[in-house]
């Protein structure tokens, strides 16, 4: 039975493992219920071997309104925008003057809302301190995806890519704790 579960685990972890294999440009929450005020988040990785991330240019799809922004220090933000007092639409923000250095991420905070349930998804230019340049504006399965938050009516009822995530951390957790289970063999870890 413990060859079994063996097996198993190793057969499993390599499943869970795969989508962290590599960071890329990320929003969260990456569910959100449409119509509602929310705080989002974009996460953007320096990867980049000894440089530094110098600029981050979000370009804001329709269906996105961005209400307000929360400060980063050490950086300067600046907008293009349509319209003018409650008719104002941000269309475009960049953040520059940063130095995020490898392995570190780039993380800029605003208060939005989504229009209504669907995907959307957030082209990001990430330009590094050596003038490369990077567009987080692929699809999913690329090098380089574009951030995406998927709009929601309610969180009653999960679409299936939701659930299938939740299901393979689950999983995840569950292996691993099987492993060290049986690594332990059941005694305490203290």
């Amino acid at each position: 039975m413990r060859i079994v579960v063996l097996a198993v685990a190793a057969a499993a972890v390599p499943l869970v493992l795969t989508g962290t294999a590599s960071a890329h440009a990320i929003m969260s929450p990456p569910v959100a219920k449409a119509k509602d005020s929310q705080q989002f988040t974009l996460s953007v990785p320096t990867e980049e071997e000894g440089a530094t991330t110098t600029e981050i240019e979000l370009t804001v799809p329709d269906g996105l309104a961005i209400d307000s922004f929360e400060p980063t220090p050490g950086w300067k933000r600046s907008e293009q925008a349509t319209g003018s007092g409650e008719e104002r639409v941000i269309r475009k923000v960049t953040w520059t003057g940063g130095k995020v250095p490898t392995d570190e991420d780039a993380v800029f905070r605003f208060n939005g809302s989504l229009d209504s349930s669907k995907t959307y998804t957030v082209p990001v230019r990430q330009t590094y301190s050596n003038g490369k340049i990077v567009d987080w504006s692929g699809p999913e399965s690329s090098d380089t995806p574009a951030p995406r938050v998927e709009g929601v009516s309610s969180f009653g009822s999960g679409s299936s890519s939701t659930l299938a995530i939740v299901a393979l951390v689950v999983a995840g957790i569950g292996v691993l704790l099987g492993i060290l289970g049986l690594a332990t063999k059941g005694r305490p870890l203290a």
